[in-house]
């Protein structure tokens, strides 16, 4: 059984339009719910979290009616961060949870992504028996059965208080100095709250949502705005995250960017170090850089790789007993405390070790030389496929002999946006944007 209507991480468009309309959430709220509430014999509850989009509005309403009318019973938790979903899904003992949110993408988009009782995220198997729920008669609950909504008032300090449980007892972060950028999302109140509590001195940065405004120049893909506020501040770091507060990126001192591989090797590294790490094997993406990987070797570490999206990477890690695992755009997921990734949470772990080791973020940052990697996207239109061109295949398959055993090339549509992404890496330089290049050009001209 295949998916059509979700992609990598749930269903996502542009708000108003196909899919993310008022109709369609009603329609998928109550496939979903006969898909967890397969009978009338008992009591099933959701929970629903969104992030800050002004759309949130309309599709948590149109969820709510939708998953009632099957005779679920919701909980809505408001602007929660996406790990507070998955948290809060295990912890209610709810049958299933919601999250509202288009992550990183501009506020005019918006997503919905689903979480079983365990708190992981749906597999594309159960996506699949959605779909087909939601293309068929969806069975509505008898009168007496339909369900009940309630918001839950507390939601967001249950998420805090749990966060602080991942810091080690006694470990507090006095003296350090840190910007936190919340990209006016999910975790606008959340996340300087518990660096607070925890002793930081915090400096907030896109903590005004307006519902338009989500991920609009701030947060973990414009950190330019962060950069800035460290240095005139004089920061010890940045932690800067993404509208749902799922990925995160760290800023030096200096406002200088490190991308989820470095963190990801600081912490596999700490972790091998304790005997914490599983497996011994750090699980990424075909997108983290091959600098990751050496450093990984030489440390006689693996570094497993998975399709891109967080859920592949957990579903690796799952299947094999791994624990740390994440992706280069800041998806940092650590099963020993969240379902999925949780940029407060990974950020707090790299506060952790600079208060254990008294270093600054610039060195704890640097764990490992990158190999040069250029990645650029071609977005294309609507009914077009680029990538199956037989001009855009023979120009890569030249590509990929020009740049055979100096580098690698990886070419794939988004998951959630009509984009195609090229990406390279080479230690030449000249080789890796001669190679970029000419693949753009040849999907820009099939793309049209």
């Amino acid at each position: 059984m295949t998916r059509k209507l979700f992609g990598t991480d749930g269903v996502r468009g542009t708000a108003n339009s196909f899919p993310m309309t008022a109709e369609m959430a009603l329609r998928l709220g109550a496939a979903a719910g006969r898909y967890f509430r397969r009978d009338d014999s008992a009591a099933h509850r959701v929970v629903i979290g969104k992030d800050t989009r002004l759309s949130g509005y309309m599709l948590e309403n149109a969820l709510t009616a939708g998953l009632t009318s099957t005779g679920m019973n919701v909980l809505l938790l408001g602007p929660v961060p996406t790990p507070a979903v998955g948290f809060l899904t295990r912890s209610m003992r709810a049958d299933l949870g919601v999250m509202i949110s288009a992550s990183h993408n501009p506020h005019h988009d918006n997503g919905i992504k689903f979480f079983g009782p365990d708190g992981f995220k749906l597999s594309d198997e159960a996506e699949a028996e959605i779909e087909a729920i939601l293309e068929g008669e969806i069975t509505p609950a008898r009168p007496d059965r339909i369900g009940r909504a309630k918001r839950i008032e507390d939601a967001k300090g249950r998420y805090q208080e749990f966060v602080k449980t991942t810091v080690p007892s006694g470990v507090r972060l006095d003296g350090l100095k840190v910007v936190i950028d919340c990209a006016n999302g999910a975790a606008y109140r959340a996340a300087p709250e518990v660096l607070w509590e925890l002793g930081a001195e915090v400096i907030p940065v896109g903590v005004t949502p307006n519902g338009t405004n989500i991920n609009d120049r701030c947060g973990s893909t414009h950190v330019e705005t962060a950069a800035e506020a460290v240095v005139a501040h004089g920061a010890d770091v940045g932690i800067c995250l993404d509208g749902d507060a799922d990925r995160v990126m760290i800023l030096d001192s200096q406002g200088k960017v490190a991308d989820g591989d470095q963190i990801m090797a600081l912490m596999a590294l700490r972790w091998a170090e304790e005997g914490r790490l599983r497996g011994g094997a750090l699980v990424a993406t075909v997108m983290s850089n091959l600098g990751l990987e050496r450093r990984l070797e030489k440390a006689g570490l693996r570094l497993e790789r998975t399709a891109v999206g967080d859920r592949y990477v957990v579903e690796r890690m799952r299947e094999k007993g791994f624990n740390l695992g994440g992706e280069q755009s800041g998806h940092i997921v650590m099963t020993d405390y969240a379902t999925t990734g949780d940029g407060l949470v990974a950020g707090l772990q790299f506060l952790v070790e600079m208060a254990r080791t008294g270093r600054p973020a610039a060195e704890l940052t640097r764990q490992f030389e990158t190999v040069p990697q250029m990645l650029k996207n071609v977005r294309y239109a609507q009914g077009k496929q680029p990538l199956g061109d037989p001009a855009v295949q023979a120009v890569i398959a030249g590509m990929e002999g020009r740049i055979a055993g100096q580098g690698r090339i990886l070419i794939r549509k988004s998951g959630t946006e009509p984009l195609v992404r090229v990406m390279a890496e080479c230690e030449d330089s000249a080789l890796l944007s001669e190679v970029v290049e000419t693949i753009v050009a040849a999907v820009e001209k099939a793309a049209g």
